[in-house]
């Protein structure tokens, strides 16, 4: 199945996007091996040139590293994993607090529905 990829930003900044999510969620853990870039490419279901190129530019960031023969691995560092983590969820955060003042709620409205909606959950 492929990726869900949009047509109006490039795609391999979307690749980009997508494998270092992975990484985040441990789907492809610190130190672990990447598939090939064919079968990166038919998974996401693109070019394997452009699934190249991002690749290549995630070895540029370090997040991913490549030995000649044995293929491409992810980082060990597993502090710039969690500073990508932290990275990550406070771009969504203040994407999300955009939207709900967009909406005319306060920050402490935002709070206030946070803790409503969780504890709701937990029910």
């Amino acid at each position: 199945m492929s990726w869900k990829l949009n047509p109006d930003r490039p795609v391999y900044v979307q690749l980009i996007e997508r494998i270092t999510t992975d990484i985040i969620a441990g789907i492809y853990p610190p130190g672990s091996k990447l598939p090939s870039v064919r079968d990166l490419a038919q998974t996401a279901g693109v070019n394997p040139n452009t699934m190249q190129k991002a690749l290549s530019e995630m070895e540029r960031t370090n997040l991913v590293y490549s030995q000649r023969t044995s293929g491409r691995f992810i980082t060990e560092d597993l502090s710039m994993i969690d500073d990508l983590k932290t990275e990550l969820a406070s771009e969504q955060i203040k994407e999300f607090l955009e939207k709900m003042e967009k909406i005319g709620l306060s920050k402490e409205d935002i709070i206030g529905l946070i803790n409503k909606v969780s504890e709701e959950e937990k029910k």
